[in-house]
């Protein structure tokens, strides 16, 4: 298959089935196409982006021993999860000039995107929603379409929203664990495990692809569209180590740390 076939399968289908369907072909990129832009993702009716404002806020930790706030958590969650998915796709097909060890590099955290998403659709459904149930936000999708190359995307999706998931994810592992749900918990440490790879995928393709005479935070910051900023790159409790484990130097880790709204 190729990989734009795969980018476009992805983003253009209503099912989400073939959303989530996995590659079961060779991937090839002979082909990467002209560039494409798409304006949102098509979505099933029930998963199409809600008006501002009407989807469900995150519950507050201490609402997550009630099973049905759980599966609010798991059904925003796996929104979030898509989102990421389509985002990488569009930029597929948005950046056709990327390298195509990028693009391959891509469509591996696309399946571990995949992965999540059914993951947390599985948990959510187990908790008694299914996926659709409730109206859902386009927050991430929306800041993607600020991105205008490769860096933009590397800055915003892999080392912001992925960057803070590194603290996200044991956050919510640890809320699960006080909740008594430890299968949602052990979920969230598995989706922790691989935002390590992934944020190590963006910081290599960074440093590989930043402009001569910037280094890589100054190329960070400079390829972050407002209201992406570093602060967004965390959560509460920041996790150093999983940062270090996914190669940022120790002066990056240290500046999203003290890193100033």
């Amino acid at each position: 298959m190729e990989i734009r076939e795969f980018a476009k399968r992805v983003l253009l289908s209503e099912e989400i089935s073939l959303k989530l369907e996995a590659i079961d072909s060779p991937i090839t990129d002979h082909a990467p196409g002209p560039a494409e832009r798409h304006p949102e993702p098509a979505r099933p009716v029930d998963l199409k982006f809600a008006p501002r404002r009407t989807a469900p806020a995150m519950p507050a930790f201490g609402a997550l021993e009630s099973p049905a706030k759980r599966a609010v958590a798991h059904h925003i969650m796996a929104n979030h999860e898509l989102q990421a998915l389509e985002v990488m796709a569009w930029t597929l097909l948005a950046f056709p000039e990327a390298p195509t060890e990028f693009r391959r590099g891509m469509i591996t955290v696309m399946a571990d995107e995949q992965r999540h998403t059914r993951m947390h659709i599985e948990r959510a459904a187990m908790l008694g929603v299914s996926f659709g149930d409730l109206p859902v936000n386009c927050y991430i999708w929306k800041k993607a379409m600020s991105f205008t190359s490769v860096l933009d995307y590397l800055a915003g999706l892999p080392l912001v929203f992925e960057g803070a998931n590194l603290d996200h994810s044991l956050e919510f592992a640890d809320a699960f664990t006080a909740a008594g749900d430890e299968r949602s918990a052990s979920l969230m440490r598995v989706i922790h495990r691989d935002e390590i790879r992934h944020v190590a995928f963006g910081i290599e393709w960074l440093r590989q692809l930043k402009p001569d005479g910037l280094d890589e935070w100054e190329t960070f910051v400079t390829h972050l569209h407002w209201p992406l900023r570093p602060v967004k790159a965390r959560g509460e409790v920041f996790q150093r180590e999983a940062r270090l484990a996914a190669g940022l130097s120790e002066e990056f880790v240290e500046k999203l740390r003290n890193a100033e709204d």
